[in-house]
């Protein structure tokens, strides 16, 4: 099993295009490292990221609750 993610995948995963993709790793709203001029998700910070919707991330850097808008009942 990988333990890496590129954008590509990250995009396939979330039904988005690469650039989006990039574009959240550049705000830091997706977890990544970059080495020179690639990204690299972990597949482990990725599923946290995925499971936790990105509140936490967000709230960071938005300076959001990190709770949800909406909630049904």
């Amino acid at each position: 099993m990988n333990a890496r993610m590129t954008p590509k995948d990250v995009a396939q995963r979330l039904h988005i295009g690469t650039r989006a993709v990039y574009a959240m790793l550049e705000r830091g709203i997706l977890p990544g490292i970059r080495i020179g001029r690639r990204w690299l998700v972990t597949k482990n910070a990725y599923e946290q990221w995925e499971r936790t919707c990105g509140l936490r991330q967000a709230s960071n850097i938005a300076g959001l609750s990190g709770k949800p808008e909406l909630t049904l009942n």
